[in-house]
């Protein structure tokens, strides 16, 4: 079997491929233009966030028979196109859990801290002690939407520091430890809401401004799952308005953002979609993108 690598894996991880027997050429810089004249004369290929894998590349494909995106959504692929087109799709949604989990906490602890703000007060050599009390999380409510492998793994750590866990997500019926409750009671109840679901259809800008307004005032958003799930016009005037104390994105609608006047909020912190961008998670995605692709050319499947 023949693959083309289209984005950032770990070469360990390119040698047990091809210790396997897979042909496999690595092509990490490729660029949209060229891969509808690269791709068809392969069986496989494997994408990250950066590499988009649509219907009019699919269909000058007529050889491909398997993606493996490393990560966890699918929102980049046409998946289900694929799919009725024979190909298999696959990720890794186990791989960056725990690295997502961390980040998601290390922004709650960086919004009730204000740490980013002190930081920079610290670099124009200022010593505003008084400028920055904070708030403690443990015993504060943390709303978790969507509670798949990486929610469970943050509310498993904001449990450990004490914070009450409730969580929304239609598709879970019962989770031990995590009180499962409905979307406007949530919304209601929790001085933090972190976001932890695929965007689909139906999850698409689901955080509005109808919902910015049955929050608690000074309520903290965390959304290090996809950008387009809030509604960031809404988001900029909850946080414009002081309904929102503030938020923490990992994630954009358009990355990189055209409009960057979300991101110079004063009570806006954010990164270029780094969740999954730790050593360990990058080693257990390169791991199981060769596990799922030697098994596929042994098995097909």
């Amino acid at each position: 079997m023949k693959v083309l690598i289209c984005d950032k894996t770990e070469k360990e991880f390119i040698e047990q491929m091809r210790a396997a027997g897979l042909t496999v050429d690595v092509r990490d810089d490729i660029i949209a233009e060229e891969l509808s004249t690269v791709l068809p004369a392969y069986d496989g290929m494997v994408v990250r966030s950066r590499t988009k894998v649509r219907q009019p590349l699919i269909d000058v494909c007529p050889s491909l028979k398997v993606i493996v995106r490393g990560g966890v959504g699918l929102d980049t692929i046409d998946a289900d196109y694929a799919k009725s087109k024979g190909i298999t799709v696959m990720n890794t949604p186990l791989a960056s859990s725990a690295s997502v989990a961390e980040l998601t906490i290390g922004y709650m602890f960086m919004l009730a801290r204000s740490i980013y703000k002190a930081t920079a007060s610290m670099k124009a050599e200022k010593w505003d002690k008084k400028a920055f009390e904070g708030d403690e999380i443990g015993g504060k409510t943390l709303g978790l939407i969507g509670v798949g492998n990486i929610g469970r793994e943050v509310a498993k750590r904001a449990s450990a520091l004490g914070m009450i866990v409730l969580a929304y997500d239609p598709y879970v019926k019962e989770i031990a430890g995590i009180k499962l409750i409905g979307l406007d009671e949530l919304l209601a109840q929790a001085d933090y809401i972190s976001l932890h679901l695929p965007k689909t259809k139906e999850s698409a800008n689901m955080i509005g401004a109808a919902q910015f307004a049955r929050m608690k005032n000074g309520v903290r958003i965390i959304n290090c799952a996809r950008g387009g799930i809030i509604d960031e016009s809404a988001l900029y005037d909850a946080l414009t308005s002081g309904k929102a104390a503030g938020a923490a994105l990992d994630v954009f609608a358009e990355e990189p953002p055209a409009d960057w006047k979300l991101l110079k909020l004063d009570n806006v912190i954010g990164s270029p979609h780094i969740g999954a961008a730790t050593k360990e998670a990058q080693a257990r995605v390169g791991a199981e993108v060769a596990e799922k692709l030697i098994a596929f050319a042994k098995n097909g499947k």
